[in-house]
């Protein structure tokens, strides 16, 4: 499995196979899910697949994940970047959990079980972390909902303003419904909106820690059931 995914990851880069433009408003924008099957990603095959024209990863009682694993964007790496994307979450049992995100300028901890590292734009069920940026196995909450933050070089987050009252950001987002995530990098600084609304605001000055560039994936957290949807992905290079 490891030599399979590296292998699709170096070939991604100079086999772009998605590679039909979104017109309109959106020009300029490349389809990197073909709304049919997971040509182009790679993941667990127990976990994920594409139902009703989206991709899904689903957990259930017999079917579960120890630790939180990902489908990785196999067609090579994003540096500046702007990616849209419609996601629904779905609870699988009575508990109300689901939590994902979409992993960007990351990379690959452990390939073998499809474990990635790196910025997440985070989402989920509740009511707490949807539209914020978590560094998945490293820094943690690096912004809040509604914060515009610095990190400088000595890693002392720094919340230095506002881009929207949270409570306000978080009411827009629809529960068990399809929202819009637009993420937006451009050098060390980055930027997540959900539903048109702006949720956070970083510049990465933490130079050791930062990523100017690396993969995508989605992410599929361990704990119980749920569904993570996604469709209609579109990426263009900045």
């Amino acid at each position: 499995m490891n030599s399979k995914l590296l292998s699709a990851l170096a070939l991604g880069a100079a086999l772009i196979a998605q590679t039909a433009l979104v017109s309109g408003a959106e020009a300029g924008f490349v389809e990197i899910f073909n709304g049919k099957d997971l040509t182009g990603w790679e993941g667990n095959p127990k976990l994920w697949s594409v139902q009703d024209g989206a991709i899904t990863g689903q957990t259930t009682a017999e079917n579960s994940t120890k630790g939180n694993t990902f489908l990785i964007w196999t067609n090579g790496t994003v540096a500046d970047f702007e990616l849209h994307c419609s996601y629904k979450l779905t609870p699988g049992d009575s508990k109300g959990f689901a939590n994902s995100g979409i992993q960007y300028r990351s990379k690959v901890a452990d390939p073998a079980y499809w474990v990635v590292h790196g910025y997440q734009a985070d989402m989920e069920a509740g009511p707490s972390y949807s539209g914020i940026l978590y560094e998945e196995g490293g820094r943690g909450i690096l912004a809040q909902r509604g914060e515009k933050v610095v990190v400088p070089q000595d890693g002392k987050k720094q919340v230095v303003g506002s881009v929207g009252n949270a409570a306000e950001i978080g009411a827009s987002i629809k529960k068990g419904d399809w929202n819009d995530y637009v993420i937006i990098a451009q050098g060390n600084h980055l930027q997540q909106f959900i539903n048109g609304k702006q949720t956070m605001d970083l510049v990465d000055e933490e130079e050791a820690k930062r990523a100017m560039s690396g993969i995508l994936a989605l992410q599929l957290h361990a704990g119980p059931p749920m569904m993570a949807q996604f469709k209609n992905i579109r990426l263009k290079k900045l």
